[in-house]
């Protein structure tokens, strides 16, 4: 693909601790896939969107870096450890400053990226947290959109990151194909609004039945 094209960076933060194993990370394993068969099937999405996984345990890490949609490989997710929610923020910042490209003179640089987050818990990093969702707020660098996965997930952590929070009350593996199909359908609404709003706040589909976006 040319490096001229305006990519639209889009990024998954994805909790794999501990209170994920079993059917939870086996369920984000197949909405990853379906994700990915998603998008791939959509032309507009397969020329602009570029997608990274960040993963979060005790420690957080970039598991794949941007890459076209063609060239994306599943990440291996497995599930162990605590929530550190703040480093994750941390990753995606930097991930953010050394991948997106930003405007020059002679060329405009990527679209702002999109990034969903999905715990189902609260940040075990709590110090850490509230730096880095300050910092990322500061930077205004990002849409960024919010899942809390289950009954133990605490929203009012996420609405320091976010005004864009979505419930889901299980972590079924339908309730978490719902939520990976609309990941997938507003990576596909933004990618074909890019040209006609650039610089606007994002768009979202109607959350998925059963969902609630938190007030």
């Amino acid at each position: 693909m040319s490096d001229y094209i305006r990519r639209l960076p889009v990024y998954l933060l994805l909790d794999c601790s501990g209170s994920m194993m079993g059917e939870p990370i086996e369920a984000v394993r197949q909405g990853v896939k379906a994700l990915l068969s998603e998008l791939k099937g959509d032309p507009q999405a397969l020329e602009t969107a570029y997608l990274s996984v960040i993963t979060f345990d005790s420690s957080a890490r970039q598991v794949i870096p941007l890459t076209e949609l063609m060239q994306f490989q599943e990440p291996e997710l497995k599930a162990s450890g605590a929530t550190a929610l703040g480093g994750a923020l941390n990753v995606l910042m930097e991930c953010v400053n050394s991948e997106v490209r930003k405007s020059s003179e002679t060329q405009k640089g990527d679209w702002r990226p999109l990034v969903f987050i999905l715990t189902d818990g609260a940040p075990t990093d709590v110090e850490a947290f509230g730096q880095a969702a300050r910092a990322l707020k500061g930077m205004k660098a990002a849409n960024i959109v919010a899942c809390a996965a289950g009954s133990r997930a605490d929203t009012t952590y996420l609405r320091q990151i976010t005004e864009n929070v979505l419930m889901m009350n299980t972590l079924s593996a339908g309730d978490m194909a719902r939520f990976f199909a609309w990941v997938s359908g507003s990576i596909k609404m933004s990618s074909k609004s890019l040209d006609a709003r650039p610089g606007a706040a994002i768009e979202l589909p109607p959350p998925p039945d059963g969902f609630v976006i938190v007030p």
